[in-house]
């Protein structure tokens, strides 16, 4: 099934065994970036990136307005009987900034935080007439709060322009992560890779991937588990395959997860085995601040691919994955001897 590619690289020469020099292997690791690194070329990246630092500041400014009304609304110009209008503000600022961070394309929230800016412009007027005590301040606070409309505005207009392209609608996004993960092996190099190029048995270790469907010799369709008994699909393609060194893969356009990524088989010093070296390009649903707070739940991509590659170990050089399931636990097995003997000593 392996389709050896034409390509040169690897340390690969005529009747010589494929083999991951230093300078190949860097290549293969970032092959997955170049179905990424279009987005350079692309109108919204500037828009996006201002949507992401919109997004935070929308965030701070929140939580400043709803701890400390009066201090912000002070120094903003505004009178004491603003302050529970202030604290109002901050809630809509905290929303729309977690929608904003939230959304692969924000142009929505950056809409809606543009017309509380004109809100906000009108708030601060009042603080502007002829006698009032802030006046200075409220005019400052206007000219500040109308740059950020503008800001708003031309982000909001960019990304509702480009909604359409596809690294806005799904194939590369501003909170693309990336990460990379290793482990060690005692299985050779050429042993590793045909175990991984048989892409039917990537579901054998991978926990939450449920299928793999070749559609011909470099793509294949995944189905893998989602949230709430839901499951995702997409399409890849192989990008780089060198037998017994490393593959490389993407996802295809309208992905419903935008991935790239490599596996490289190094060998480990004196011989003894193979290093896998996993990285991964993607893009979370949800944004960043869905995958943070999935790591913090311990139920983000890197922590289930290591768990992976652990699996990937015990299946390649034992032919089975240990598991706990059905054994009984240190607690039931102490609480059973402790029944049988008092059994025991009460039937004395």
């Amino acid at each position: 099934m392996a389709t050896e590619s034409t390509q040169p690289g690897f340390g690969q020469g005529p009747g010589q065994r494929p083999t991951a020099s230093p300078e190949a292997a860097a290549r293969a690791r970032t092959a997955h970036y170049r179905h990424f690194a279009r987005r350079r070329e692309t109108p919204n990246l500037d828009a996006a990136t201002l949507a992401q630092g919109l997004g935070w500041f929308s965030v701070a400014l929140g939580a400043a307005a709803i701890l400390a009304p009066r201090a912000l609304g002070s120094a903003a110009g505004l009178g004491r009987e603003t302050r529970g209008m202030v604290r109002s503000i901050g809630v809509r600022e905290l929303a729309t900034g977690v929608g904003i961070l939230s959304q692969r394309n924000p142009a929505a929230w950056l809409w809606a935080r543009a017309v509380g800016d004109v809100v906000d412009l009108s708030l601060l007027l009042t603080g502007m007439r002829p006698g009032s005590p802030g006046r200075g301040r409220a005019a400052f606070s206007f000219s500040a709060v109308a740059g950020l409309l503008a800001l708003d505005a031309l982000a909001a207009s960019h990304l509702t322009k480009h909604a359409g392209h596809p690294l806005v609608s799904g194939v590369a996004a501003p909170t693309d992560l990336y990460f990379e993960t290793s482990i060690a092996t005692a299985k050779p190099p050429e042993e590793c890779y045909r175990f991984w190029r048989n892409i039917e048995n990537l579901p054998r270790f991978m926990e939450n991937l449920e299928s793999v469907q070749a559609l011909d010799e470099r793509r294949f369709h995944w189905v893998a588990k989602g949230s709430a008994a839901t499951t995702l699909e997409w399409d890849c393609e192989i990008t780089e395959d060198r037998p017994g060194a490393a593959l490389a893969w993407r996802t295809l356009n309208g992905a419903q997860v935008p991935n790239a990524g490599s596996v490289i088989f190094e060998s480990a010093p004196q011989g003894r085995g193979t290093i896998v070296r996993l990285s991964i390009h993607y893009s979370p649903i949800g944004g960043q601040l869905t995958s943070a707070l999935a790591t913090l739940l311990r139920l983000d991509p890197q922590t289930q691919v290591r768990e992976d590659l652990r699996r990937f170990k015990q299946l390649l050089e034992s032919g089975e994955i240990a598991t706990t399931q059905g054994q009984p636990t240190g607690r039931r097995t102490f609480i059973g001897r402790a029944a049988r003997r008092w059994r025991l000593t009460s039937s004395n």
